[in-house]
């Protein structure tokens, strides 16, 4: 703590030659010493928001960072702070060659033996690292990137320092507790020290180079191994230009509206289909190639969504793009989204306000961009904690809408995104891994209902045994007891039906058909015989259920 008395004096001091003084008060220790309190004419005219960004900006990377992060949180900060905040850039001046030079050697010995040549001036410098193109003996053009020296103590200082200002924030200031400051701040800390690890990044870049190599108009750069450590990365170096740079893409003579297709269909892939996706995308990690092709680089962001979540954003899509409120609710529930009981209707109203008031009323017309920022104001307005992942996929969204708009004027998110994503569904809901968890499902709800009968009446007799009066007599005992196995036999054949229409789904979906066409003959009769017999049970089921009304 006493190590870290400078850094908060220093926060404080910027905080409070900012104008922002109140964000303190009660959070921290009163700061002694000079240079501390507003001298006159220090008072900041610019708006509150703006005078945030700069205050973060002159903290360093650690802020800078946080706040980049907290750009994505748009159901926790208004949105002019969000715009703001989208505004940081950790782009800093390069430290000396000098100074980057012994990490380097670290992971890959001196560097005349390890490298054909390296060029002491970087290419790109951020507060984490910079990047300094080079050739290896074989030849490969790579990109070297490393790890500033000493910034891990400093990111693990401020982490320390920010945790602590959460804590006595959510102790001090009851009002803003709300927001979950301490939360946030673990999230982040989490977040950065992935960053930190470039053997992890270097698995990110692995991992999404596996998942688009059927897009042979991506680029991925491979990894270097050999050259490669938790401090440095080496990689293939892309050349190319931003993918918001329109003269530069027009000059390598190549359609812009085609490089807006392809990065749409890749995010929908990583997103909706992989449930793997780049994480930070804004232009300067998106390059357009001479070949015409999309590039990524930088990869120590990425979103990660388990299946059953990516069936909810799938959802949810489709209940923006349909208007369909009780669709959009419904997936936010199975994001573990929910307002208070009491507040359901009222959180409906206004989800139904969002979609009709920014909808044109025309199928592939909705605005999507308009919904997405509009939605999380509203999670905002309910003091609604959300996932990460869904502020993720959130953003992606949204820089997909106006990157594909800078590339297309023509470009309707939904109209073009719409039969995308469907055919991702269906192949989804039709796959055969899919169809295996439905059997095994099927498997456990059989089992359970063949054992209900046994495990009522078994119940049913200690209670009617035991000392415990429950006010019924044993005639009502066994009507229940019939009650339940009747219901179990029709559950039974509900199941049984289930079965065989999974089991002909899984025939109709084998990629083996065989040459005999007696054998295709006979395995198409079986197939629509299991679904003319799971249709059967099925009417009766329904029959014996209105016949015991």
């Amino acid at each position: 703590m006493i190590r870290q008395l400078g850094r908060y004096r220093q926060i404080v001091g910027v905080l409070v030659k900012y104008g922002l003084g109140a964000v303190v008060e009660g959070a921290f220790p009163p700061p002694a010493g000079p240079g501390i309190r507003k001298g006159p004419g220090e008072a900041a005219p610019d708006p509150l928001y703006r005078r945030v960004r700069l205050a973060i900006e002159e903290l360093g990377p650690t802020f800078i960072k946080f706040g980049q992060i907290l750009s994505t949180r748009r159901e926790v900060l208004p949105r002019g702070l969000v715009e703001e905040l989208e505004m940081l850039t950790d782009t800093v001046a390069p430290l000396p060659f000098a100074v980057i030079r012994p990490i380097v050697e670290e992971e890959c010995g001196p560097i005349a033996e390890a490298f054909a040549s390296f060029d002491e001036e970087p290419v790109a410098a951020a507060s984490l690292a910079q990047v300094h193109r080079a050739v290896l003996k074989d030849g490969r053009v790579v990109a070297v990137k490393v790890q500033r020296p000493g910034i891990r103590k400093v990111i693990e200082d401020d982490l320390e320092i920010l945790a602590s200002l959460a804590r006595r924030v959510e102790r001090h200031r009851p009002d803003l507790a709300v927001y979950n400051p301490t939360g946030l701040v673990q999230e982040f800390a989490l977040q950065i020290r992935r960053e930190l690890d470039f053997v992890q990044e270097g698995k990110n870049a692995a991992a999404l180079a596996r998942n688009l190599e059927d897009f042979p108009r991506v680029v991925v750069p491979a990894i270097v191994w050999a050259y490669s450590g938790p401090r440095l990365l080496t990689m293939t170096f892309i050349d190319g230009v931003r993918i918001d740079d329109l003269d530069g893409i027009r000059a390598l003579d190549v359609s812009p509206t085609r490089i807006a297709d392809i990065l749409l269909n890749v995010y929908l892939k990583q997103v909706f289909e992989d449930g793997f996706f780049h994480a930070d995308p804004h232009p300067g990690n998106l390059l357009v190639t001479r070949a015409g092709s999309l590039a990524f680089v930088d990869f120590g962001t990425v979103g990660i969504l388990r299946p059953e979540r990516r069936d909810a954003f799938i959802r949810l899509v489709y209940g923006v793009v349909d208007e369909d409120t009780d669709a959009v609710v419904e997936a936010y529930r199975d994001l573990g989204i929910a307002p208070r009981d009491g507040t359901v209707d009222l959180f409906k109203d206004e989800i139904y306000a969002t979609l009709r008031g920014l909808g044109s009323y025309e199928i592939g017309m909705v605005d999507i961009r308009g919904v997405m920022e509009e939605i999380p104001e509203t999670l905002r307005r309910y003091h609604l904690r959300v996932p990460l992942s869904m502020m993720q996929v959130i953003k992606v969204i949204l820089f997909l809408t106006s990157i594909c708009l800078n590339l297309d004027p023509s470009f309707n998110f939904p109209a073009r995104a719409g039969p995308a994503v469907r055919k991702i569904r269906m192949r989804q809901i039709f796959s055969a891994e899919r169809l295996e968890h439905m059997v095994a499902s099927v498997r456990r709800q059989i089992r359970d209902a063949v054992e209900l009968p046994q495990t009522a009446n078994t119940t049913l007799r200690k209670l009617s045994a035991g000392g415990v009066s429950i006010g019924i007599v044993s005639a009502d005992l066994a009507d229940l007891a019939a009650s339940v196995r009747y219901a179990a036999n029709i559950l039974l054949l509900g199941m049984v039906a289930a079965g065989f229409v999974l089991a002909a789904g899984l025939v109709m979906l084998s990629s083996e058909r065989p040459e005999s066409p007696i054998l295709r003959e006979a395995i198409s009769t079986v197939t629509f015989s299991g679904f003319g017999l799971a249709i059967i049970i099925a009417l009766v089921a329904v029959y014996l259920v209105l016949v015991r009304r």
